[in-house]
């Protein structure tokens, strides 16, 4: 089988050493239009359950990922400017550059013999001979768009905006700030994922937008505005751009994950919202599915297509699932701001996505629980359906 990958992201990467492994005969080229060096974007995590499962596929790579990685099991919430701490069961998330992410799947690839080819950005996807072309291209997918007739695609955006940015400090823990300043409504995540770097997800409401002209400002005033906003936490320290474009989250969804035999894999069949931390985990797990189902069917494109949508959708659905749950409620976030108590709040962060029950909170995340029932916050010990 003949198989061309256009993106070469980690879920892209990680497609190909797996395929290579499996079916020793497969011929792979993967199309990337950035330079091998480049990369956008900051830290990303891996969570505990995503790490396992990468773990189970290809051992050596997850321990080579794992060494690059900066775990915390600690995560500070901050609402009406009380700080909560969280501990996290096991050892929490790990936080890895991105660039350290790709130069290691890149090495296992260029190991295998499989080709990349760098500053190569895929216009005519007709033009590919592949017997299976994979869409590994992110939301913004050019096999997709190509052909979003025969894969069912729906798209729509979310009304608050967000961009990442970096900061050169790590910070203790991972930390999620919820923030009134001027009348607008304000959200900062960072994460330390080195140890000098931290990764700062900027976000604020569609009305906090437009009531504080944010519509007309240049993006270095609307840096400037965050960089005030969360004076306290950055310190004198400045944010750090890097394609750090102001915009607002595209849903991406599609009825069919292959048409004919092009297929469609992490962001480009559905993006996963930043505020599950799950986005390249979901990707790379995709990745390991349709590897399976093409080393299943090595001879047969449509049944390794069917074999993966087998394997892979009845997780993915439950991912993107919580995922939805997730965006919804940060789109309300100026009602959940002004509505609770902190400690109110902390429950409805926790549980939000429908994942985390009052069972699972109490065994879990004992202190949390304790801290909850002794504010008096009304914790629901059920097991949800």
């Amino acid at each position: 089988m003949k198989i061309d990958i256009v993106g070469g992201g980690p879920a892209g990467l990680f497609l190909a050493i797996l395929v290579a492994r499996k079916v020793p005969g497969a011929q792979l080229r993967i199309y990337e239009q950035n330079p091998r060096e480049a990369t956008f974007g900051f830290g990303v995590v891996l969570a505990d359950a995503g790490l396992a499962k990468l773990n189970d596929a290809a051992p050596d790579v997850c321990a080579d990922l794992v060494a690059e990685m900066t775990f915390s099991a600690r995560q500070t919430i901050v609402s009406s400017e009380t700080p909560i701490t969280v501990q996290r069961p096991g050892q929490g998330g790990g936080a890895i550059p991105r660039i350290a992410l790709l130069s290691v799947l890149q090495r296992y690839v260029e190991d295998l013999g499989i080709e990349i080819e760098y500053c190569s950005r895929v216009d005519d996807i007709d033009a590919l001979d592949g017997d299976l072309i994979v869409g590994a291209d992110g939301v913004n997918s050019r096999v997709r768009s190509v052909a979003e007739e025969s894969f069912g695609t729906s798209r729509y955006s979310l009304a608050n905006h967000f961009a990442w940015y970096g900061v050169w400090r790590a910070f203790e823990c991972p930390a999620l700030i919820f923030r009134k300043h001027a009348g607008g409504y304000f959200v900062a995540h960072y994460y330390p994922y080195s140890d000098s770097m931290s990764t700062f997800v900027a976000e604020c409401d569609h009305r906090t937008w437009i009531d504080l002209g944010m519509q007309a400002m240049t993006d270095d005033a609307r840096k400037a505005l965050f960089e005030e906003v969360f004076a306290n936490e950055l310190s004198g320290d400045p944010l750090i751009s890097n394609n750090s474009n102001w915009r607002q989250f595209p849903v991406i969804r599609n009825a069919n994950w292959h048409a004919g035999n092009r297929v469609l894999i992490g962001d480009a069949l559905a993006s996963a919202h930043f505020s599950i931390g799950s986005g390249t985990r979901i990707a790379m797990e995709d990745a390991i599915a349709l590897a399976e189902g093409i080393a299943l069917h090595p001879d047969n494109v449509a049944s390794a297509l069917a074999s993966y949508v087998d394997l892979r959708e009845p997780r993915k659905r439950l991912l993107i699932e919580a995922s939805k749950a997730s965006f919804e409620w940060y789109e309300r976030i100026r009602e959940w701001m002004d509505s609770y108590c902190p400690h109110e709040f902390i429950y409805q962060f926790m549980t939000r996505t429908g994942r985390v029950d009052g069972l699972r909170l109490r065994d879990q995340y004992p202190e949390l629980f304790k801290e909850l029932e002794n504010a008096g916050v009304a914790v629901e010990v059920e097991r949800l359906p």
